[in-house]
């Protein structure tokens, strides 16, 4: 049987939602092997095409169009979901932004958010995503962009929310929150590509119809996040948009990303 290479992050979501997929627990014309990896390294490795089958930020789907197309499964966006800026004391997210500022990856949706919520940046320092609270608590940087557990975890960090920009983007948008999603590497036949949409979603399926099944396997990649946020995690970003985009997750793709770039590989 053939094998495919699938990149995805060690986040509970990913976990949760891809455990039956790279268990071969689902019905498909191949077996994976499966990579976790932090979000903004598959995006760095999408430039080289190394995966059949990736996780990417939407934000850095322009970048690789010619290498990568979407799938309308796996995908991780909603309402309530967005980045947030954080910082020590309270500040305006402008102030916040043309100051020190970490992020986590310059390709990261969450980057793109804040430029366009934020034009004018100040000292941009790249870190990975689980850094950002550690950095911003010893002074290292003026403010913090956070995705993933962080987002519910900062105030332990005796940090403050400066800034929601999912809050942001659904008020300019009436939109859901594009964050990330799967995508398969143009040069795989487009059987292939259909079975690998077809066996995603059908693990998405079993994520929820068996919710404690991968249970283990999240919490051997997510072993500092308690069973609490784990599940919160969970809930906000797996949700109907990950067994199928639709079209308001397609537009929303489309808005973020720009329609003259999105258009020939969103919509198909």
């Amino acid at each position: 049987m053939r094998e495919l290479t699938f990149g995805f992050s060690p986040c509970p979501n990913d976990t949760f939602a891809f455990y039956a997929l790279a268990h071969g627990l689902v019905d498909a014309p191949f077996r994976v092997r499966a990579q976790l990896l932090d979000i903004e390294e598959l995006n760095r490795r999408a430039h080289e095409g190394v995966f059949d089958l990736t996780k990417l930020s939407f934000g850095a789907l322009p970048g690789v169009a010619g290498r990568y197309r979407l799938l309308r499964s796996g995908a991780a966006l909603g309402r309530g979901v967005g980045p947030l800026v954080v910082a020590r004391e309270p500040a305006s997210l402008a102030d916040a932004a043309a100051g020190r500022i970490a992020i986590p990856g310059r390709e990261t949706t969450a980057f793109r958010l804040l430029r366009l919520a934020a034009p004018r940046l100040g000292d941009v320092v790249e870190l990975r995503y689980d850094q950002i609270l550690p950095a911003l608590v010893r002074g290292d940087v003026d403010a913090g962009l956070i995705i993933h557990e962080s987002r519910f975890t900062y105030g332990a960090h005796g940090l403050i929310r400066v800034a929601d920009l999912g809050d942001w983007w659904e008020g300019e948008t009436g939109l859901p929150v594009p964050l990330a999603g799967i995508c398969a590497r143009t040069d795989l036949d487009a059987g292939i590509v259909t079975a690998a949409e077809k066996a995603i979603r059908a693990s998405v399926e079993r994520a929820f119809a068996n919710p404690l099944e991968s249970r283990a396997w999240i919490r051997a990649h997510a072993q500092e996040m308690s069973d609490e946020v784990c599940d919160t995690h969970i809930r906000l970003y797996v949700n109907e948009h990950s067994l199928d985009l639709g079209e308001e997750g397609l537009q929303a793709v489309e808005r973020l990303v720009g329609p003259a770039e999105a258009g020939h590989y969103v919509r198909r």
